[in-house]
């Protein structure tokens, strides 16, 4: 499995970007994450769509720059989540700092990438848990292999489901926190 895809700042070069520039960059870093080699990482009419629903700042002269792109893919993670509204919410204090200048959108974005980095070494371990456990439950059924699968199916939707419960529990109270 594709765990560790991501658009690195060295990946982004120096120069702002035209749209099919930035799509063609996702679609290179993000090859190996499809689950149908036609499915689309990232279309014109999505980011035409996060700029009108303002989850990214205003671009200058159509181009895209490596904070826009920074910015994009943090979408990109976010949006498998959480809802447009939410990740929009997540990200309106950032994209306010970094239209300002007051925040190193890279160094953010690093920091994000080494939590990532640690991240997949904690799912994998988890991973290799949820499979052993799984196995054990069904160790006594003969024939268990499709149990087994089914299992492990419900058991990783439902801790991705308590992960995704916990991200809108801190976007709630980010908008909470936003309103008093």
């Amino acid at each position: 499995m594709a765990f560790e895809n991501q658009v690195l700042p060295e990946d982004i070069p120096k120069i702002d970007l035209y749209v099919d520039q930035v799509i063609q960059l996702f679609e290179s870093n993000f090859a190996e994450t499809k689950r149908h080699p036609d499915e689309k990482i990232l279309t014109k009419t999505m980011i035409n769509n996060y700029a009108k629903g303002k989850l990214f700042y205003p671009i200058q002269n159509k181009k895209y720059s490596r904070n826009h792109i920074m910015l994009i893919s943090l979408i990109y993670q976010m949006k498998s989540a959480l809802s447009i509204n939410d990740v929009k919410q997540v990200l309106e204090g950032i994209n306010e700092k970094a239209e300002q200048k007051e925040l190193d959108l890279e160094q953010f974005y690093q920091s994000y990438l080494n939590l990532q980095q640690n991240n997949i070494a904690f799912f994998e371990n988890g991973l290799t848990q949820q499979v052993k456990e799984t196995a054990e439950q069904v160790s006594d059924v003969e024939n268990s292999e499709e149990l087994e699968r089914v299992l492990l199916i419900a058991s990783l939707v439902h801790t991705s489901n308590l992960y995704r419960r916990a991200a809108e529990k801190l976007v709630d109270e980010m908008v909470e926190r936003g309103k008093a």
